[in-house]
């Protein structure tokens, strides 16, 4: 009796989140890769063919014959969209390479902080999402701009002399790349840092490593899981950013995000916007499972 309930448990644990992925992560994205097939209309949803609600086998291959690829063709061929995935893939690199830098030091800190201010500094890494994404975006605005809270410190200590065109431009949107997804580095590193046996750099301090020496041989290695999930984190979202480009960038900052905000709510172009999703996270996925191969390697070669 006791081992069929822990059966029934066990089955419920794994129907639950297996459900759950079904319903707001399959379905979605069967629906976007059905669309993605259809030819852009002037209709109510605005695109066709339908597929039947009956089970009459002519009409659905009626409407299985009518789907058509020249949304990827044109995807494709298009220079514009090649721009724009350009664009995106560089910021995103570029944002997700200074996250890392300034991120590890962060996390370098926290962990080495005293154990009474860690709780205080990771709640201050923390705090940021108590506030609107949004919100926190327009408040660059007001720092970037020529007249704004940085040009006016940096020219009060001497530093310029005219104020920086940082506003709408790609320097602006690396800007605001870098604070809004900086958070969610710091705490994937911190917790590989956390989780560090400081005897390790014990020994290695008593077999005469220097303390820079330690850091490459022993600090860095061990969070490289964490460097690994912090980058994905940020990578991925800032590739289909949308927000920042649109508020912090100018009119020849192209990215994805822009672009399929345009063609979804402009051109309502649904198909192509569509196949844009999906060839963008087709694009993703390889990143992805890299890291895992990767990871399966390592994990192998601990053993």
């Amino acid at each position: 009796m006791k081992a069929g309930r822990t059966t029934f448990g066990r089955a419920v644990a794994i129907a639950i989140p297996a459900l759950w992925l079904g319903l707001f992560v399959l379905v979605p994205l069967a629906i976007v890769l059905r669309m993605s097939v259809s030819e852009k209309a002037l209709a109510r949803p605005p695109y066709r063919p339908h597929l039947p609600m009956s089970l009459d086998g002519a009409a659905w291959r009626e409407a299985l014959g009518a789907l058509t690829l020249d949304n990827y063709r044109e995807f494709a061929a298009s220079s514009l969209y090649a721009e724009a995935l350009l664009t995106s893939l560089v910021l995103a690199l570029a944002a997700t390479a200074l996250i890392v830098v300034i991120g590890y030091g962060v996390a370098l800190a926290i962990a080495r902080a005293p154990e009474s201010w860690r709780g205080l500094l990771l709640a201050a890494v923390v705090l940021p999402f108590w506030t609107s994404f949004l919100v926190r975006v327009y408040a660059w605005i007001g720092i970037l701009k020529q007249d704004g809270w940085l040009n006016q410190g940096l020219m009060a200590l001497g530093v310029i002399r005219e104020p920086l065109e940082l506003l709408n431009t790609n320097a602006g949107v690396l800007v605001g790349l870098v604070y809004a997804y900086l958070p969610f580095m710091i705490l994937p590193v911190h917790a590989s840092l956390d989780r560090q046996d400081p005897a390790l750099l014990e020994a290695a301090a008593d077999l005469g490593a220097s303390p820079l020496r330690r850091f490459w041989s022993v600090t860095v290695p061990l969070s490289l899981p964490g460097i690994a999930a912090g980058s994905l984190l940020c990578f991925i979202p800032m590739v289909g950013e949308f927000v920042v480009p649109e508020l912090l960038g100018g009119s020849d900052t192209l990215m994805l995000g822009r672009t399929l905000w345009s063609e979804f709510f402009q051109n309502r172009d649904w198909p192509l916007a569509a196949a844009i999703a999906v060839a963008l996270l087709a694009l993703l996925l390889v990143p992805i499972l890299a890291l895992r191969e990767i990871e399966t390697r390592r994990q192998e070669a601990a053993r």
